[in-house]
């Protein structure tokens, strides 16, 4: 309905629905009521980057000639900088409803990357949930277990084999019908196995864990929406993403507060509202590292986060504030 509500009844008459399921150069692939095509992403009116359509999103496209008409207002958005060019916005997904964070029982295992993608999922109000894999290959995988829960509370935390069918089963409960999920996390933590194992396929191809270090080798190359199935069709849809090698945060800082409400919260004690708590007198976050009641490391790492955020989100607003042409030239560019 959120979608429906969105198309006038003259365009009702005129075009047909369909959602994106990946991007390529110039050109999307949708799908739709018996309907499977690739379409132009060039659309009649753009005002800024994250207009274009991305993977994800609810696009209209003429009956006929199938020419794409406008995106339907997203109810979520994942983007972010651009990697090595922070003035440029790539759009990740859209409308997802759950967020799976992926990540290995093994060296891949990292605090501040599962932090970042779970500020991400609060931004945009998007239900986080770790997924562990190659729990079959950890000699203790609780341990990542607890690792991972003391990120958050009440946060949902997933253990499991990804070439297990059962094992991985009860994930789709996450994805029920008309929701959409999707999978981020690093190269070779084992994201299209668990997307084969869901789907009841093997379309996408996977390698075998590298003896040397524990990793897994990158396979996805682009974003892709899949349908549940094996038993489970028609009740939703899963969204692949290659893997992130940088994850720079802009305009998350709502995010940032929720991730860290625990950090958040001492500082509202602190003697001055502008405390840096360097060196000012009547710090409670210093305080409360002092005592043991605060962790130095997740301190930093909320600082890192909050003053990487403070910077992008300056840089994103100048870029809004650039002339229609300017914009337009991004567009093209991206």
């Amino acid at each position: 309905n959120f979608f429906g509500r969105q198309v006038s009844a003259e365009e009702d008459g005129t075009c047909v629905p369909v959602r994106v399921a990946s991007v390529h150069r110039g050109m999307v692939s949708v799908l739709g009521v018996e309907l499977d095509a690739s379409v132009s992403s060039v659309l009649p009116v753009s005002g800024g980057p994250e207009d274009r359509p991305t993977v994800g999103d609810w696009l209209l496209i003429e009956r006929e000639s199938l020419i794409p008409v406008r995106v339907l207002e997203r109810r979520s958005l994942f983007k972010r900088p651009a990697p090595g060019d922070d003035k440029r916005i790539q759009l990740i997904a859209a409308n997802v409803d759950t967020l799976f964070v992926v990540t290995s029982c093994n060296e891949e295992f990292n605090v501040a990357r599962i932090e970042r993608y779970l500020v991400l999922a609060h931004e945009v109000g998007v239900r986080p949930v770790v997924v562990l894999t190659k729990a079959d290959l950890a000699e203790n995988p609780q341990t990542f277990v607890q690792a991972a829960r003391a990120l958050q509370s009440e946060l949902d935390v997933e253990l499991i084999n990804g070439r297990d069918r059962k094992s991985v089963a009860r994930l789709a409960d996450y994805c029920r019908l008309g929701e959409t999920v999707a999978l981020v996390g690093s190269s070779g933590v084992g994201k299209s196995t668990l997307i084969n194992s869901l789907t009841g396929s093997e379309t996408i191809e996977t390698q075998a864990v590298r003896a040397s270090d524990g990793k897994g080798l990158h396979t996805t190359t682009v974003r892709q929406m899949h349908r549940l199935g094996a038993g489970l069709e028609g009740r939703g849809w899963l969204i692949d993403t290659p893997g992130m090698r940088e994850l720079q945060m802009s305009e998350v800082a709502a995010g940032v507060a929720e991730v860290f409400d625990d950090i958040v919260n001492v500082t509202l004690s602190c003697r001055f509202t502008n405390c840096t708590h360097a060196q000012e007198p009547g710090c409670a976050v210093r305080v409360a590292i002092r005592r043991g009641e605060m962790d130095f490391s997740r301190y930093e790492r909320w600082r890192k986060l909050a003053a990487e955020d403070s910077a992008n989100t300056e840089i994103a607003s100048v870029r809004r504030a650039r002339p229609a042409k300017g914009r337009q030239k991004e567009v093209i560019d991206g």
